[in-house]
């Protein structure tokens, strides 16, 4: 068996973000493994133990974000694989989802990629969209959204919440399944792990060298940022000194700005 993991290398959610002329995310000295993906590394890494099966860390973006897989590679992942383009920049959810799945395919040609995990979202943009998206491009299944996850017979089965009710699905391998971060609680790599994943191999492609080849490139994004700017400053709040006629004030505040 063998499982494909996608993770992300993304800016630190705490830090100050911005975009440059281009409308691109600028990147810093912050960045780091999307947090959500790392309760996929989990998920695939415990499925593996299981099954003695092989993971592929994958991820897509600069040459920085080789830092995502070397961290999957530390938490058990067996090998990694890293798609580097500049011509990925700025990629939307289907573009994104079409790199993707030329990467599992190209995973592919040493054999079947039974299993493809996901976070459920990455925190620079936030969509929860790229799991669905890289399913369709797959023509596979889609469990998404999973927060316990089995496999038996080469099916998995899972429990995802809707609401105040939480529903089961299956589906048959092969099959894409994105999972929250109720799942797991991720693992801290030892000394030893840190070590072994020094001498893990991670391959690096090009959108050329991808399975179907620079037509995996074509029309990555459908969409563009016009305008951005800056979010305003906080305003410091208004304090008013109770004088016996704080009750009036307040509800004169609330008719000014029209909450009433």
């Amino acid at each position: 068996m063998r499982i494909v993991v996608c993770v992300k290398y993304v800016p630190d959610l705490q830090s100050d973000r911005s975009l440059d002329a281009d409308g691109r995310l600028v990147r810093g000295l912050d960045d780091a493994i999307n947090e959500l993906d790392e309760n996929a590394v989990e998920a695939a890494v415990s499925l593996a133990e299981q099954t003695e099966a092989e993971v592929v860390a994958l991820t897509v973006g600069p040459e920085d974000a080789v830092d995502a897989v070397r961290r999957a590679l530390q938490m058990g992942a067996t090998s990694g694989v890293h798609v580097l383009d500049d011509r990925i920049a700025g990629a939307d959810v289907v573009g994104t989802a079409r790199v993707l799945a030329a990467a599992v395919r190209t995973v592919e040609r040493d054999g079947p990629v039974d299993l493809v995990v996901t976070g459920m979202a990455t925190m620079d943009g936030l969509t929860s969209m790229v799991p669905a998206a890289l399913a369709a491009v797959l023509d596979r299944p889609a469990l998404t959204l999973a927060s316990s996850v089995s496999l038996a017979d080469r099916a998995v089965t899972i429990t995802r919440s809707i609401g105040d009710a939480d529903e089961q699905q299956s589906a048959g391998l092969p099959l894409v399944l994105s999972v929250t971060d109720q799942l797991n609680e991720p693992r801290i790599p030892g000394a030893a792990s840190l070590m072994s994943a020094r001498k893990k191999p991670v391959a690096t492609f090009s959108l050329d060298e991808l399975d179907g080849g620079a037509a995996a490139g074509e029309t990555l994004t459908g969409t563009a940022v016009l305008s951005a700017e800056p979010r305003p400053p906080r305003e410091t709040g208004r304090i008013i000194t109770d004088t016996g006629d704080a009750g009036e004030k307040l509800a004169a505040f609330l008719v000014e700005q029209k909450l009433v």
